[in-house]
């Protein structure tokens, strides 16, 4: 059943009913009324669906128009991929890189004024494995898009009379002039978006033909020049004579091994990708536990040093850290009060995990912190008079009349 993408072409399943594993799916763009169905079948036989898009001749003249199209694909890839996640080539046909992909690959990249949400576009880009060019890419507006019109391959759609011929040159010219400044805005960002997508880590397979008036080999090469001095692995298979789209129909078999051997690459990199993720979430996921685990360290000293400004000896007795003032004999009388309160009022943290007393690490922790001699410390009872501090030296006079007494 096709569906129709906002206005901008349509799009349409071919699943595999071959009783084999399903290795992937190829996302094919075509323009005009190049015929797919031969490249259908020659996925299939790989183990691959086949999600085909038809842009409408304009497409590349409204990219808004493109971007609807693009939006709607996307959205039906994902339906899928949120099921089961594989492998996506995207492969273009003529002139449906300009018609409609370099749109996909812009909404991926989040530099088009549809979006998508994070967790949609990291899918997306994960599975995302292969680029293949055939008779492309190029720039189907301008001077090109009048032989575009002229051509038999494309006049199919609109008719093969010469009135019709005369119209569709007529128009792509007049369009061209009309809005020059914005088509060569276009242009630029269209064939910006080609190499950014070097970015997702997909290789390239171009397939063209030295003789195809429509796909200007200089242009292509010169592109594969640039893809691959961005660092993206490309590979550029070129023919002698054969037409525009017709390299598989004049050239099966090496046609067939070159697209075989690069759905087999788009495999293995889907894999590696796959790997990636899961090291990067393995790595997350072991950064959150070192944080926490800092984390119950920090809290663990942080409590350890409220608690031990007071080691308990029964239910009433504390001895107390001296405080800075060593030099003081007296304390007022309200000291005791102000202490407890003090002491009700400080927020204790509770102990992490495998933190006790009796762990390696609380014992570590008491031997450090606790000193054995604490000569010179002030000790108090509750409910009772301190003791005189350690410094304060009774005279030998009122000890003798207390034991007399």
């Amino acid at each position: 059943m096709l569906t129709t993408g906002g206005g901008g072409g349509t799009f349409h399943w071919f699943r595999n009913d071959q009783d084999i594993k399903i290795q992937g799916i190829v996302v094919l763009f075509g323009w005009g009324s190049v015929q797919l169905k031969s490249y259908i079948d020659l996925y299939s036989s790989c183990g691959w669906n086949s999600l085909l898009v038809l842009a409408h001749f304009f497409n590349p003249f409204f990219p808004e128009r493109a971007t609807s199209l693009a939006f709607s694909v996307l959205n039906e890839l994902l339906e899928e991929l949120r099921a089961r996640p594989c492998p996506v080539v995207l492969a273009s046909f003529s002139g449906g890189s300009q018609a409609c992909m370099y749109k996909v690959l812009q909404i991926i990249e989040g530099t088009c004024e549809a979006h998508l949400n994070l967790d949609d576009t990291r899918l997306i880009m994960t599975c995302i494995s292969g680029q293949m060019y055939d008779s492309g890419p190029v720039n189907v507006t301008g001077d090109l898009g009048a032989r575009f019109a002229l051509n038999s391959s494309v006049l199919n759609v609109l008719g093969s009379s010469k009135l019709v011929s005369m119209v569709a040159k007529g128009v792509t010219s007049g369009l061209d002039a009309m809005f020059l400044t914005r088509f060569g805005s276009h242009r630029s960002e269209y064939w910006q978006t080609l190499y950014s997508s070097v970015g997702l880590g997909a290789p390239f397979l171009i397939l063209c033909s030295e003789n195809d008036e429509l796909a200007p080999y200089p242009v292509i090469c010169s592109f594969a020049q640039q893809v691959q001095g961005l660092g993206g692995h490309i590979r550029l298979i070129g023919w002698k004579d054969s037409p525009h789209v017709g390299h598989y129909k004049h050239n099966p078999t090496q046609y067939r091994a070159a697209v075989t051997e690069f759905l087999d690459h788009s495999m293995s990199i889907f894999n590696q990708k796959l790997q990636k993720v899961g090291e990067r979430t393995g790595m997350e996921g072991m950064h959150d536990k070192i944080c926490e685990l800092i984390c119950d360290l920090q809290k663990a000293a942080v409590d350890s040093n409220q608690s031990l400004r007071r080691v308990a000896t029964g239910p009433n007795d504390h001895f107390f850290l001296p405080s800075s003032a060593e030099g003081q004999t007296t304390k007022e009388s309200g000291s005791l009060h102000d202490e407890e309160n003090d002491r009700k009022s400080t927020v204790h943290l509770g102990s992490p995990p495998g933190l006790g007393p009796h762990s390696v690490l609380g014992q570590v922790l008491f031997d450090v912190c606790v000193p054995k001699n604490i000569e010179g410390w002030d000790i108090k009872f509750e409910n009772r008079k301190p003791f005189e501090t350690a410094s304060i030296r009774s005279s030998p006079l009122k000890r003798m009349r207390r034991s007399r007494l």
